[in-house]
């Protein structure tokens, strides 16, 4: 086998959120053909009791702990030296040693970053020659950029000059690593449109996966029911801002119509770390914050309909491919849908304003026999194009082709 610096922004374990989950399904498909030499952040502290699962897969491990306070003064750097402020936030004396140290026994060894905040462990001329495969996943400068439209100076302008030096930093990494990767080919073609032509061939994509097995109908169906209610839902960590201002602006826009039209129905909002927003919502007539769960399949599957509101995103949504892969029918926005192939039945519930929202949830709640219908085609979509084994099995042609087994 040979080896592979692997260095991703947050610890790729357990596989409970979105960036996790696809880390860590990229961790151990390549630990099948590498001996991995993981470097990452822990930026929760309940995440250190699985440095044994990731033993599983890795040769070495250097496992860093992220404090949210003092990373952000530390990105303040950024502003004196006109980097983008997730560069110096990002930043580990002892992530660096453990690259050059790494690459000093083993100057051979390919090397796989994960999220544009890590590539500048790899960047210089001291890694020409080496293999470099970078995951940016989403255009994260358009995200930024997002953020900048929809909030207030000063914030709009800091997020308007890191979208700015994002986008710069990206080309910059996109011309000097071997591939640059995306999570679907929408984010691909988007950013093939911020660089030059010349180096477009270098950029593709991988599309996220679901686990088939665990999120089965069947095998969630049997999980204890969070509630004797009847309820719709919505999962995702509810301290990311981009769930934050989906679920709010259901709230605000959608539920009173809902819950004056089925008064027993009830919104359960699921996820862990809250923010205070999200928890005042508690307070509202039939909406539940649950914060985290052990287990998030049976919110999805006893759940009438799942919902997906997103007005900020980039890439492929997990809430959704989870939601299809269990069976059920989604109420989601197009920039929720944006990278996932839809069935027809599912189609019909892309909504993006407040009235078509209201009609596709209730369409779905008051006829169950039409939810379980889009149900049936969503999961039969995401195992025939979802599963990690397909969307996958084109990472290795992304390095060197004699690694293969």
């Amino acid at each position: 086998m040979k080896d592979l610096v692997f260095l991703c922004h947050r610890i790729p374990y357990p596989p409970n959120k979105g960036d996790k989950i696809r880390s860590f399904n990229i961790l151990k498909q390549l630990s099948e053909y590498y001996r991995i030499h993981l470097a990452a952040f822990v930026d929760d502290p309940t995440d250190w009791q699985y440095q044994n699962e990731l033993n599983k897969y890795c040769a070495s491990l250097c496992l860093v702990p992220l404090n949210k306070k003092t990373a952000t003064i530390k990105s303040a750097k950024g502003l004196l030296t006109g980097k983008p402020l997730t560069v110096p936030y990002f930043y580990s004396g002892k992530i660096k040693a453990f690259v050059e140290t790494t690459l000093k026994s083993k100057p051979t060894s390919d090397i796989f970053i994960f999220s544009s905040s890590m590539a500048q462990y790899a960047q210089g001329s001291e890694f020409d020659g080496l293999r470099r495969v970078i995951d940016f996943v989403d255009v994260d400068s358009d995200k930024w950029r997002q953020y900048a439209e929809k909030t207030s100076w000063p914030m709009s302008w800091v997020y308007r000059r890191e979208a700015r030096l994002l986008e710069r930093e990206e080309k910059k990494i996109c011309i000097e690593f071997d591939k640059s990767l995306f999570v679907s080919p929408q984010e691909a073609a988007c950013f093939k449109k911020l660089v030059p032509e010349s180096i477009c061939h270098k950029v593709d994509h991988i599309l996220n996966g679901v686990d088939t097995i665990f999120f089965h109908p069947s095998s969630s169906q049997s999980l204890t029911r969070p509630c004797s209610d009847k309820f719709i839902a919505f999962t995702g960590a509810m301290d990311y801002w981009a769930n934050v201002d989906a679920v709010m602006w259901f709230a605000d826009k959608v539920w009173p119509q809902v819950r004056k039209a089925f008064p027993q129905l009830k919104f359960y909002i699921v996820g862990g770390k809250p923010h205070e927003e999200v928890s005042a919502l508690a307070q509202r007539d039939g909406i539940v914050v649950t914060g985290r769960v052990d287990d998030i399949r049976p919110y999805i599957t006893h759940a009438l309909v799942c919902i997906a509101p997103m007005r900020i995103a980039r890439g492929i949504q997990n809430k959704v491919l989870e939601a299809m892969a269990s069976g059920k029918a989604t109420v989601l926005t197009a920039m929720a849908a944006d990278g996932i192939e839809l069935p027809v039945g599912q189609q019909r519930f892309v909504c993006d304003d407040p009235k078509s929202f209201l009609a596709g949830t209730l369409d779905l709640v008051e006829n169950e026999a039409l939810a379980k219908s889009v149900g049936k085609e969503n999961r039969e979509k995401i195992l025939s194009q979802y599963h990690w084994d397909n969307t996958l099995s084109p990472l290795l042609d992304m390095f060197d082709a004699d690694n293969k087994r």
